[in-house]
């Protein structure tokens, strides 16, 4: 009888928590987002004389890091990866689709290509 209570009570423990992850784990999918790549620091606005792909790699030599502006939304690229770096380099100020996992306004990249 205590080992039935015991094996229901570990049971529900075990279904309980299941439950309460898997909408994190949910939340972790890579989606894509499509818009022009920028930097953090001047978003949608570039600020230095010139053009805006010059101003975005200067912010980014800087210390800002890339962003990618959808719409009215400016998201934060969050990657350490140099080949990702690379080609945020190359779409400065292009549209270009970004895979990854947001969190708030900024996105954990895992791959950048030109967009339409």
């Amino acid at each position: 009888m205590v080992l039935r209570r015991l094996a229901v009570s570990l049971a529900t423990l075990l279904t309980s928590t299941a439950l309460s992850i898997s909408p994190a784990w949910a939340d972790d999918k890579a989606q894509t987002f499509t818009g022009r790549v920028s930097d953090a620091m001047c978003g949608a606005h570039h600020m230095m004389e010139g053009g805006a792909e010059d101003c975005t790699r200067a912010c980014v030599k800087k210390g800002s890091k890339y962003a990618l502006v959808v719409g009215e939304k400016v998201y934060t690229l969050d990657t350490s990866d140099k080949a990702t770096l690379d080609k945020l380099d190359q779409l400065a100020n292009k549209n270009a689709k970004v895979t990854g996992t947001a969190s708030g306004d900024t996105i954990a990249v895992k791959s950048a290509v030109a967009g339409k």
